[in-house]
């Protein structure tokens, strides 16, 4: 079974270094720039397809724009994994495979959804990276939200039934 990899803001700006962002999660459960870059390396090892959502490309380029320093660097590098999943580069995800998220149809079951998940402290962004897992999860991937926020780790898609396989007669 296909595992995909959501990768959201949170481990996205750990990831690229981006200055005053080098940790993330809660104190039980802390992610570094070495835990989420041995995460990475297992992860592309197992032939996982790794998902950049449109939300965390904009956050992330938020936050580096805003860094005290290193903006060019860290925004190059950014630019570099957007190419990359642009381009559907292994292990990439093509970008285009999202775009259904965002027909006419798409923003407004958005619109009508997400006021009850801002209630529950869900952000708009947050709520499409929920959107992307669930797309890939009807896809029959097993999907994972690589992030440090324990909030949206909640949404993760649940693995996908194994059907069991009848045995052979002999």
């Amino acid at each position: 079974m296909k595992k995909v990899l959501i990768v959201d803001t949170s481990i996205l700006c750990v990831w690229l270094n981006v200055p005053g962002m080098d940790d993330c999660g809660p104190n039980h459960d802390k992610w570094d720039q070495q835990r989420v870059t041995a995460k990475i390396n297992e992860e592309q090892q197992a032939d996982t397809t790794f998902v950049l959502p449109l939300a965390s490309i904009i956050e992330t380029g938020n936050h580096i724009a805003q860094a005290g320093h290193s903006r060019l660097e860290r925004g190059q590098a950014l630019a570099e994994l957007m190419r990359k999943s642009a381009n559907e580069q292994t292990p990439w995800a093509a970008f285009s495979e999202q775009s259904t998220l965002w027909s006419q149809e798409k923003l407004l079951e958005l619109a009508n959804s997400w006021p009850a998940l801002a209630a529950q402290k869900l952000s708009l962004g947050d709520a499409t990276i929920k959107d992307v897992a669930d797309y890939y999860a009807q896809m029959g991937c097993r999907v994972e939200i690589l992030t440090g926020d324990s909030g949206l780790k909640a949404y993760e898609p649940p693995p996908p039934a194994e059907i069991p396989r009848r045995r052979q007669r002999q």
